[in-house]
């Protein structure tokens, strides 16, 4: 792919896989720990409309305080736009977005808490700082193409992959 990052028009790369616990009610409590699984993200998102935004770690303040929770609170918003999946991604393990989901009184799987280990995904199209941190972006992605991709201009900054503004771009 020409230059970092996505732009829209752009195909979602083969091949991506991420991390992830899937939900279930035995292991609804946060103490209870699941077992991390691949998630083919290209496979199985091949045939859905998607909504994936990444920030540069769970259980920080702004990602914490309005970013994963707006999303939560407009789950039923996206669904009536058509998105069939809704996933938050960070360069946390696997464990540590499962705790998360469960901290944020999320149930079932329409919306994931994927880890992208190591940041290898975010890296690969240049959408990591220099720690390893995934930067905070989001994507659109509508079988198999994208068509909303923004990254944020700051850390700490909700401008571009916020709920609301991912609604007016669906």
């Amino acid at each position: 792919m020409p230059g970092p990052g996505f732009k829209a028009g752009d195909s979602f790369p083969a091949d991506v896989v991420f991390s992830y616990i899937p939900w279930s009610e035995e292991k609804g409590d946060i103490t209870a720990c699941g077992i991390p699984i691949n998630y083919y993200a290209s496979k199985e998102w091949a045939d859905k409309k998607v909504v994936l935004f990444s920030l540069p770690g769970a259980f920080t303040p702004v990602c914490s305080a309005r970013h994963v929770p707006e999303y939560a609170e407009k789950l039923p918003e996206l669904k009536a736009k058509g998105v069939d999946v809704v996933a938050v991604l960070a360069y946390n393990d696997a464990y540590v977005m499962s705790a998360w989901g469960k901290a944020n009184g999320v149930t079932g799987n329409d919306f994931l808490f994927l880890s992208d280990p190591e940041a290898k995904f975010s890296k690969s199209v240049g959408w990591a700082d220099d720690e390893g941190r995934t930067y905070r972006y989001g994507l659109i992605i509508d079988h198999g193409k994208i068509t909303y991709a923004a990254k944020e201009r700051e850390k700490n900054v909700l401008e571009v992959s916020d709920v609301n503004t991912i609604l007016k771009h669906l």
